[in-house]
């Protein structure tokens, strides 16, 4: 036996709260042994590298839910853990112009710079998942803080920085919540919102607080993300621009939907009708750059998530294939994301192996990306799938997960 993979049992065993003679009974078990011919001593000089397993180790590896490959070889160095907003911002308040600012002097060349930038930032999150991005788009974020508060800038171009500032923090706090880093998504949305506030920009603080309203229902929170949601489209007001309007009722009806109740359902289905209607008068005015991707394929898709979360597959099926059948095929993550919602919604029409063939492109896909939401939606299938394990198909598809 390698160190490896004494360590590789170690680290398995606590990862499971386990002691060593816990593990030592649960490796008899999976020998199908009775009495006690391993024991703690025995597992502890396994782990230390004292001894060596040898025909114990496929029934360790199966006592621990492992493939006995897993425990030979060594393990994958640690992954630096994420930074966090804190280790970019200055201390106190964040957005504070220091009353001596050594900086350059800032022009409106130099945001529209930072626009463009800003926008490339938001082009890549159609391409890559939470887990690359996160990291330059703190960088980013970092970078226009520090310019606001210790360039030298007329008001005009402060404020033009704050709206930057805003932007970025609404695709980095997506970026942070698609990583899994939910707290620090929040943190950084919070920000956003104090920056759009001070440019007097409603438009972009309401699509900032419908961004955390949105990670609020999906986190457990539907109480505050419903009175989240139902500020910013308050707050934003009539006047807001159609596409901006389409998207608050947009995170309004799935924060009633995530809130349950069938008052709430109403209210979901009442806010999506809105929403189309405020989309259908998206020439009557002009709506921000950041939302060029909000178009009536979007309103579909949440339209059918509603419908699925709501337990009503004749709706939902239809309406995501409709979706899947037109969309980018280089949007990765976005189509894992809708794939799995038509795999939950065949499991409602009591379609189980449509379901596994869905469910298996889901997984294919998810293993190529770094993102926390599609890895959640993995999770969600395969328990869901788990009622129907006498079915061949699933019953394949959960065995050859678990191998993997």
């Amino acid at each position: 036996m390698t160190s490896a993979t004494g360590a590789n049992i170690k680290r398995l065993r606590k990862e499971r709260g386990w002691s060593q003679a816990r593990l030592a009974r649960e490796t008899c078990r999976a020998a199908g042994i009775s009495g006690d011919p391993i024991g703690r001593q025995e597992i502890s000089r396994y782990e230390v590298g004292k001894r060596t397993p040898r025909e114990w180790l496929p029934f360790i590896a199966q006592a621990l839910g492992v493939a006995v490959q897993a425990l030979r070889e060594p393990a994958k160095p640690a992954v630096p853990p994420l930074p966090t907003l804190a280790d970019f911002l200055p201390d106190g308040d964040p957005l504070s112009p220091l009353k001596a600012r050594s900086g350059r002097q800032v022009d409106a060349a130099k945001v529209a710079d930072i626009q463009k930038r800003v926008h490339g930032l938001r082009l890549a999150d159609d391409f890559l998942a939470g887990g690359d991005l996160i990291r330059p788009a703190l960088r980013e974020l970092r970078a226009v803080v520090k310019l606001y508060r210790e360039g030298k800038h007329t008001s005009e171009v402060g404020r033009e920085l704050l709206r930057q500032i805003g932007e970025l923090a609404q695709i980095a706090g997506w970026i942070a919540s698609d990583a899994g880093q939910h707290e620090e998504a929040e943190r950084i949305y919070r920000l956003g919102i104090s920056a759009a506030k001070q440019a007097e920009d409603n438009t972009l603080a309401g699509n900032l607080a419908g961004s955390l309203a949105y990670q609020m229902a999906n986190t457990g929170r539907e109480a505050e993300g419903l009175i989240l949601a139902q500020a910013a489209l308050h707050g934003a007001g009539a006047q807001a621009p159609p596409k901006a309007r389409a998207l608050y009722l947009d995170r309004v009806a799935w924060a009633h939907t995530k809130a349950g109740g069938a008052e709430n359902e109403q209210q979901a289905m009442r806010a999506l009708g809105e929403a189309s209607e405020a989309l259908d008068t998206h020439d009557q005015g002009e709506s921000p750059a950041y939302l060029y991707w909000v178009n009536i394929g979007e309103l579909r898709v949440m339209e059918s998530r509603v419908y699925t979360e709501l337990h009503r597959p004749l709706r939902a099926v239809p309406l995501l294939r409709d979706v899947l059948t037109g969309y980018d095929a280089t949007h990765t993550r976005e189509i894992a994301l809708y794939l799995s919602w038509l795999a939950v919604a065949l499991l409602d029409a009591n379609e189980p192996e449509e379901a596994a063939s869905v469910a298996e492109r889901v997984i294919t896909l998810s293993s190529e990306i770094t993102s926390e939401r599609t890895a959640q939606r993995v999770n969600l299938l395969l328990h869901r799938l788990q009622k129907y394990a006498d079915v061949p198909k699933v019953s394949a598809l959960l065995a050859g997960h678990q191998a993997a």
